[in-house]
């Protein structure tokens, strides 16, 4: 990372005191007149600046626009991407996917920080299993491939969108972290068990730990101190520090997930084929022409990504391998696109932030384009600031509930197959009843005071059956002499499948979703959660509320007797139906767009314009990921304007 520009703040928050004590010329406002810098006449700061920064790992994708969509013909006949322009902004993103080595450095992290909070390593746990293939000896890759060193540098495989954000928070924190550190604002500080430092809190003041006294930033807010108006003396030693503010410029964008149109944008890399305005090769794939080999000299032949060849064919033939891997390839494998990313086509596919809909094409701005926004904001206090950080794990109550439903139907024989498949007895027993009947009944407990908006209280009600009834249970039945030999299985099976329903973490701030009472004069949004909007919300579906045959129907969604989210897109039960309907889609709110060809796939996925969705808690032996992030101001970098 680049220091000059933050050597520069940093010298400019040390000698503040000298400067306001001893110099008389301020760079003055050209709308007042006023000084800046001068706590005399109010103090209002203005620091130097240079540029954004760029974070580790990063490399600057310089945006514009571009024809968004197939370009391959429709194999698949979904219709789901038509070609369309779009422009994208310029942003950052990761020169290789996310490896094997990110991961275990942030299990490590996990596993030091939070010693109170098990339940949140095994969530950050990626699925090994995913490996498995009922027809396939692949369990090499389920006991080695995650941890062995042979594989550190290999992309990390069987992560679920939701895992993926989990890192791209977590990596936002530790880089402001080393930031601030670096600058001398906060001094090394290991020790951050079940209070770790996030940015939010941070800037809402609630992160105290490792505050550096030489370090802290000047404030010349005269009312704080330093200034006495009645005598118009100041004192350099008295005045106040303050945290760093977001007006400083020396905190980093979060890390996120590119949007579906940067990631396809960045896949073409057609800076390298430009010429003025003019794009002179639609291109295929990440590189110029319609072929999947090198045509260089030097490496003619050479296969240009890793992907399958043909049927059975994964990576060539004994003493010349055409890919030269037979599942994942070193994340800095092949040749980088013209934008110096590695791997946009082949090896894994990759995760981004959009939720799928097949019309979104047709939906979406041509700006910036993206469908999955929910709109959320702090939560104040009643004296209107930022409300104190969690202090403890917050569950997703009804995913739990909803998680236990579904565990008593497959270990009871009873759940809902398609597929001819009927296990030959039931195999919940009574000791296996009565633990979950207590469990359900915490759930129950949890679900009320959740109603009462006791957020906190409610998943401590869920914490307690991670930290007391499931070693309860376990000591009862070491006790009871009828249940000697008793093998307990459904604990530890629980423990993992409710670990998935973390929603935030010790440290984190309080957000809530914006409600539309808050909103009444705006024109742009109401309401907080536009995902289904155009393509999955009530007037998308047949049900138009327009149309007067629909008034019945219309009724019972009002009623909800009908659910709403299920209008245009069924996936779950509906109350007028006594709890029956089956679903009719895969599509779901929770339903997110991978990107590009992996180790697994023929060509035609090779195509950036190709797009496919899977449920954002699942994952696969087949999609990784890489980060991105917002370029905030001149799009070319310097302030740059052509």
């Amino acid at each position: 990372m680049r220091k000059n520009k933050f050597w520069i703040f940093n010298l400019f928050a040390i000698s503040a005191l000298f400067i306001v004590g001893c110099s008389t010329e301020y760079e003055t406002s050209n709308i007042t007149g006023w000084d800046y810098n001068n706590p005399k006449n109010g103090g209002f700061q203005k620091v130097p600046y240079a540029e954004q920064e760029t974070g580790p790992g990063l490399i600057l994708i310089e945006g514009g626009t571009f024809t968004m969509g197939r370009v391959e013909q429709d194999i698949t006949m979904e219709n789901h991407n038509i070609p369309r322009r779009v422009t994208v902004s310029s942003f950052y993103m990761d020169e290789t996917e996310i490896t094997n080595y990110n991961w275990c450095e942030y299990l490590y992290w996990i596993n030091r920080t939070y010693t109170d909070f098990p339940m949140i390593y095994k969530k950050a746990l990626p699925d090994t299993l995913s490996w498995r293939e009922k027809m396939g000896n692949n369990e090499t890759y389920v006991e080695y491939y995650l941890r062995h060193p042979a594989y550190r540098d290999y992309p990390v495989v069987g992560v679920s969108w939701n895992q993926a954000n989990d890192f791209a928070a977590w990596r936002t924190d530790r880089v402001n972290e080393y930031i601030l550190i670096r600058e001398g604002v906060l001094t090394m500080n290991p020790n951050q068990q079940n209070e770790p430092f996030t940015t939010d809190s941070y800037l809402a003041g609630q992160y105290e730990q490792g505050l550096n006294p030489a370090g802290q930033i000047a404030d010349l807010d005269p009312s704080k101190g330093g200034y006495d108006p009645t005598t118009g003396k100041f004192k350099a030693r008295n005045m106040a520090t303050r945290h760093v503010r977001m007006e400083d410029g020396i905190l980093l964008p979060r890390y996120r997930l590119p949007t579906e149109a940067e990631w396809e944008f960045a896949a073409y890399g057609l800076i390298g084929n430009t010429i003025d305005e003019r794009i002179i090769e639609r291109r295929l794939y990440p590189w110029d022409g319609h072929w999947v080999r090198n045509p260089q000299e030097t490496f003619q032949g050479d296969m240009l990504a890793n992907f399958v060849r043909g049927r059975g064919d994964y990576m060539g033939v004994s003493g010349h391998l055409n890919d030269n891997a037979d599942v994942t390839a070193p994340a800095y494998s092949y040749w980088p696109n013209d934008y110096g990313l590695y791997n946009m086509a082949g090896n894994v596919s990759e995760w981004v932030l959009d939720v799928y809909r097949p019309l979104t094409a047709e939906d979406a701005d041509d700006f910036r384009p993206f469908r999955g926004n929910v709109f959320k904001t702090k939560v104040l206090n009643a004296s209107g600031s930022v409300s104190e950080k969690y202090d403890a794990t917050i569950y997703d109550i009804y995913g739990i509930e909803q998680y236990l439903v579904e565990f008593k139907a497959e270990r009871g024989g009873k759940a809902d197959r398609k597929y001819g498949y009927t296990p030959n007895k039931k195999r919940l027993d009574s000791v296996e009843k009565e633990l979950l009947l207590v469990v359900e009944q915490y759930v129950a407990d949890a679900k009320k005071l959740l109603e009462n908006k006791q957020i906190v209280e409610a998943s401590l009600k869920i914490q307690e059956v991670f930290d007391n009834v499931f070693e309860d249970f376990e000591l009862q039945v070491e006790q009871d002499a009828d249940l000697a030999g008793y093998t307990i299985q459904i604990s530890p099976m629980l423990r993992s499948g409710m670990s998935d329903y973390i929603m935030n973490t010790p440290g984190n701030v309080k957000m809530r979703e914006v409600t539309a009472e808050e909103n009444i004069k705006r024109s742009n949004y109401r309401i907080a959660d536009n995902i289904d909007y155009l393509d999955g919300d009530l007037k998308s579906s047949i049900f138009y509320p327009g149309a007067d045959a629909n008034a019945l129907a219309i009724e019972d969604f009002n009623s909800k007797a009908k659910n709403e989210d299920f209008a245009m897109y069924q996936r779950g039960k509906e109350k007028k139906l006594n709890g029956a309907g089956a679903a009719t889609t895969l599509i779901s709110d929770n339903s997110r767009v991978y990107k590009g060809a992996s180790w697994k796939d023929r060509a035609y996925y090779l195509n950036p314009g190709t797009r496919r969705f899977l449920e954002q808690d699942r994952s696969t032996s087949t999609i990784g990921f890489r980060c991105a992030m917002d370029r905030i101001g001149s799009p070319t970098g310097l302030g740059v304007f052509r």
